[in-house]
């Protein structure tokens, strides 16, 4: 049966600026995305997604006539969730409270009107379920979720050698290793959780790596980093410095010193050399962030809350970001001091001002930060940054005031 994974319309908005640029269900949190969850537990080749139109052409749905398990894509599965999900019969679903955690239906098409008026035959979940909804989920989860991925991936198979005599290991049982992973005299303690270490990732001299931790595929761990556990370093990342409980999704570089703490960063990120967040601040009250949805600071209830950093966006050199910066999609900053805890969507500046960073201009850094990676920057991105761009205008209010 064809698996949907939709954007709930509740939560998606919520999770700005991480969903301007993919569906819900494509965050990573742990070793793999909400999506390669689901695909690996219902063991299903592909997955399609429901999600926003500007979107489809990069995250199809595939086939929507006809029978389908659709899937709220912010819920995380575990064994239970998913034998419940599996046991759905045709017209059946399956809620956390109000929450539509997935339904067996006879036509997908219709899964917007059933999320507004729910389905006739409803049953609740046995166990209160993970649902990611506001971005710093992402991190306060990710310990949790390495573990699970961990279990998932590495079920009954065995772990390449660590194959360096200098390198200092502490619960190896802890730690898997994929085939082409590099390692010299580097320190790694599984004692607190398990280490992942994707193919071919590189881990350089004296780098410091404690669980649970997962780097992705292709990413190399710079000499001397530091990473102190619920870190995951997503696919062709470079990391240096020292990292704790943070994401980087795919595609981007933290290579040099600095810190960052309890942060997201989406793909395609560049944090120039000794950047800083702050993830506390100095009377240590509660962080507030902003909401693209509620167009102000909200909240999180968090004591430790870095930054927030949406696909595209870079930080030239000893950048200092504030307990709960959020800076959206596509923005260069840079310049001495802190600048703003909200930086919109490209933005061009710092501390001193900002100007909007226009989309062509744009398109050629992106143009050549793909090319590096032996990608191109193709018409269906063009167009999605694009929209983006349009739906950011309102951020940007020095436009506004010309």
């Amino acid at each position: 049966m064809h698996v949907l994974l939709f954007d709930d319309p509740a939560i998606r908005p919520h999770l700005l600026p991480f969903t301007f640029t993919r569906p819900v269900a494509a965050l990573r949190c742990g070793i793999l995305t909400l999506a390669e969850k689901w695909q690996r537990h219902l063991e299903v080749p592909t997955v399609g997604y429901l999600t926003q139109p500007y979107l489809q052409a990069k995250f199809p749905a595939g086939e929507v006539a006809g029978a389908a398990l659709v899937i709220n894509g912010a819920v995380c599965p575990d064994d239970l969730l998913v034998r419940q999900v599996r046991a759905l019969g045709p017209g059946q679903g399956l809620y956390c409270d109000e929450v539509l955690v997935a339904a067996h239906l006879a036509d997908a098409s219709q899964i917007a009107e059933l999320i507004q008026d729910g389905l006739n035959e409803q049953k609740q979940v046995a166990e209160p379920v993970t649902v990611i909804s506001r971005p710093w989920h992402l991190f306060l989860r990710n310990g949790a979720e390495i573990r699970r991925d961990f279990a998932l991936l590495t079920q009954g198979r065995t772990s390449q050698p660590v194959g360096d005599a200098h390198t200092i290991v502490y619960a190896p049982q802890n730690i898997f290793i994929e085939e082409g992973v590099k390692i010299r005299a580097a320190i790694l303690n599984a004692e607190n959780g398990p280490i992942y270490l994707g193919k071919n990732v590189q881990v350089h001299e004296g780098a410091v790596l404690k669980g649970p931790l997962a780097v992705g595929e292709g990413s190399h761990v710079n000499v001397g980093a530091k990473l102190r556990g619920d870190n995951t370093i997503g696919p062709y990342c470079k990391v240096g410095g020292e990292v704790g409980n943070s994401i980087l999704m795919g595609y981007s570089n933290k290579g040099h010193e600095g810190y960052l703490g309890n942060s997201v960063i989406g793909e395609w990120c560049n944090l120039g050399a000794d950047t800083n967040t702050s993830n506390l601040k100095n009377n240590y009250a509660p962080v507030k962030v902003w909401s693209h949805t509620a167009h102000r600071f909200v909240d999180t209830g968090q004591t430790f809350c870095g930054l927030m950093m949406g696909d595209h966006s870079k930080a030239g050199i000893n950048t200092m970001f504030n307990t709960g910066t959020v800076v959206g999609v596509g923005a260069n900053i840079f310049g001495a001091g802190f600048p703003r805890q909200f930086i919109p969507s490209f933005s061009w500046g710092g501390p001193a001002g900002f100007e909007t960073f226009r989309l062509p201009k744009f398109a050629e850094v992106a143009e050549r930060v793909l090319s590096r990676r032996g990608l191109g920057y193709d018409e269906a991105e063009e167009a999605l940054m694009a929209e983006v761009f349009r739906q950011t205008e309102g951020d940007r209010v020095w436009d506004k005031a010309k």
